[in-house]
């Protein structure tokens, strides 16, 4: 059995280019993570800025912002979730429960 009878997922003469869409997601990844260099973050702006898709994180939504509460059911949830999970040390979890005594739940 030679290459040629192996059924390929993917032609080796395919030609791919990337999706602009995922490439300006990705660019805005960049700049909003706080661990990227600002070299990077510098780099994405151009890259940004050439598809005229000017990028600024402070308008970014990330979760909530200061004029939009935290659901407290998804908080509560979210702290239960943390006390039931064997991979969560035993002082976070007892964090977890003084948070949620503090919401009433």
């Amino acid at each position: 059995m030679d290459e040629g009878d192996i059924p390929q997922e993917v032609p080796a003469s395919a030609d791919y280019e990337a999706e602009p869409e995922n490439v300006l997601r990705g660019h805005k990844a960049t700049i909003s993570n706080p661990n990227t260099s600002q070299q990077a973050k510098d780099k994405s702006r151009k890259v940004l800025e050439s598809y005229d898709e000017p990028y600024d994180e402070s308008t970014a939504s990330h979760g909530a912002t200061e004029t939009q509460e935290k659901d407290p059911g998804n908080v509560a949830r979210g702290l239960k979730a943390s006390i039931s999970n064997p991979g969560v040390s035993d002082e976070a979890k007892e964090a977890a429960r003084d948070k949620l005594k503090k919401l009433g739940g």
